[in-house]
């Protein structure tokens, strides 16, 4: 038996659930994904450079003054401020605010 599905672009998808681009549905939902893709790969970046320091999450969050889960959230992408990103970084002992994460490009923070 035959069927006659239409297949969807990603676009078309979103332009049908969520609305066309520059509505204000749309900018609201494009927004919301680029900041947890920002935020994942800054988690990235953070544990790449923990594990090229052969730190483990509990010595990392000793020394930024957290708990290990905190450490793992914020790996994980998980919202957290900019300040505590930041204290991260410091704590790694980064001396510039450009890494390298190789296939992943640079991440510029400061």
């Amino acid at each position: 038996m035959k069927t006659n599905k239409k297949i969807y672009t990603e676009d078309e998808m979103l332009d049908e659930l969520i609305g066309k681009m520059g509505t204000p549905r749309r900018d609201e939902f494009e927004a919301k994904i680029k900041k947890e893709v920002d935020n994942y790969y800054i988690g990235e970046a953070i544990k790449q450079a923990r594990k090229n320091k052969g730190m483990t999450q509990d010595e990392l969050g000793e020394l930024m003054g957290v708990k290990k889960s905190f450490v793992s959230k914020i790996e994980s992408g998980k919202g957290v401020a900019y300040s505590t990103i930041i204290r991260a970084f410091k704590a790694l002992g980064a001396e510039t605010a450009t890494l390298d994460l190789g296939k992943l490009g640079r991440v510029a923070l400061w």
